[in-house]
């Protein structure tokens, strides 16, 4: 998607790029100081509309706080999911202070430590496991408390989800249990602890609908073999998610409507069928937020060197690590990114947008197409900022301060 694309997503006013009905300028003068993280709360209410006009009404939705779980976006998103996911305990502690009941708060991720499961079971929260060393922590905490644990194994699929920009299934993996092991896993816990159900996650930032259904659908498959191995009917199934969006102008947007089509013949055919106690869960956190937020930065100078512009941000890779190439480890390719405070002019001078760091990696655009006289006091928009933002980067790198969140 190209910046105007996205510009037109927001709104301008007066020529302005507009965030939650509010100039740039004038938003940048309410906080007070640049840079900073603005999210948009009619995109993100937006956004949850359309995934309950698509999604089949028995899917529950959960949030990845891990996406971004700054405490207002997650109040606010609070009351319009049905579930949020955690993966530690200061994220539990966010999540019990929403308006969400803890039995429908999921704790995952490896490396939980006896203190964390400790923490989640006195607050009966669904523990996720990831091993058997987690599961017999759990089963410790619940005799400790006198306490019945939520628990859900985690499975590592024997199937890998192709086109994911991340992979979290499929071959060796720390995520999950491998789904073969779950059978003797189960056989041997299945006295000391009530299995709710499964948790598959095998891959995310996905753009391909057909790659994602026949995740889902091998996903149904894998747990109905496994759910035989169960005590007690299954009555949670965490299908994952995986939904990606467009960072960049050669994505082409996730077409949710078929992925939403297949969810409803699985949970109208083999999940009513096999599950009918089952809550089916999609866990979403990037497609929620990514699109609702902008990283806004002023630029402080510019300058020419042998024939290429650069202008120089009071921001960068320490708040912006993704898209300045994760520290050269990736092929970069340009975010969104426009001159916000003149949104609507017409970019007719190739830039590069560099960052205040010392190292040439801080790099937030590489010959980008801005307006011939964007220069000092220009406030620089990036897009896709809502999702693994500020949480992701290398905040305290040279000891610039870390930039102010706005929820507006």
């Amino acid at each position: 998607m190209s910046p105007h694309e996205h510009i037109t997503a927001f709104g301008t006013i007066n020529g302005e790029l507009s965030v939650g009905g509010m100039p740039l300028s004038r938003l940048a003068a309410r906080v007070g100081s640049t840079p900073f993280f603005a999210y948009d709360r009619g995109l993100l209410d937006a956004r949850i509309a359309l995934l309950r006009s698509l999604l089949p009404s028995r899917i529950e939705l959960s949030y990845a706080m891990k996406a971004n779980p700054m405490p207002a976006v997650v109040q606010h998103l609070a009351p319009l999911v049905d579930r949020i996911d955690v993966a530690s305990a200061g994220e539990m502690q966010h999540a019990l202070d929403t308006v969400i009941r803890p039995d429908r708060v999921s704790f995952a991720g490896p490396g939980k430590t006896p203190a964390e499961i400790r923490q989640a079971v006195a607050a009966g929260i669904i523990v996720e496991v990831e091993s058997t060393t987690e599961l017999r922590r759990v089963i410790a905490a619940g005799d400790e408390l006198g306490l019945a644990p939520h628990v859900a194994v985690r499975v590592n699929p024997d199937f890998a989800v192709k086109g994911s920009g991340m992979r979290m299934g499929g071959g060796p993996q720390q995520f999950g249990i491998d789904a073969e092991q779950v059978p003797a896993v189960l056989a041997e816990f299945a006295r000391d602890i009530d299995v709710l159900g499964f948790h598959v996650f095998a891959g995310s930032q996905n753009l391909n609908a057909d790659i994602i259904a026949e995740a889902q659908t091998r996903t149904v498959d894998l747990v109905s073999d496994l759910a035989d191995h169960l005590p007690s009917p299954l009555r949670y199934l965490n299908l994952g998610g995986g939904f990606g969006i467009p960072y960049t102008d050669r994505d082409r947007p996730l077409d949710l409507a078929p992925v939403a089509e297949n969810l409803g013949r699985l949970v109208d055919g083999p999940i009513a069928e096999r599950f009918p106690e089952a809550s089916p869960v999609i866990e979403l956190g990037r497609f929620i937020v990514a699109e609702c937020g902008v990283y806004v930065t002023r630029v402080v100078d510019r300058k020419v060197s042998r024939g290429r512009t650069f202008v120089v941000v009071d921001g960068g890779m320490h708040h912006q690590l993704a898209a300045s190439g994760n520290f050269g480890q990736a092929i970069r390719r340009n975010y969104p990114l426009a001159v916000g405070t003149r949104a609507t002019d017409a970019g007719d001078e190739e830039m590069s947008v560099v960052g205040c760091l010392c190292t040439p990696l801080d790099l937030l655009g590489d010959g980008v197409s801005l307006p011939v006289d964007a220069g000092i006091d220009d406030l620089i928009v990036i897009f896709q900022q809502g999702a693994y933002g500020l949480t992701a980067s290398p905040t305290a790198f040279l000891g610039h301060p870390a930039p102010a969140e706005v929820l507006v």
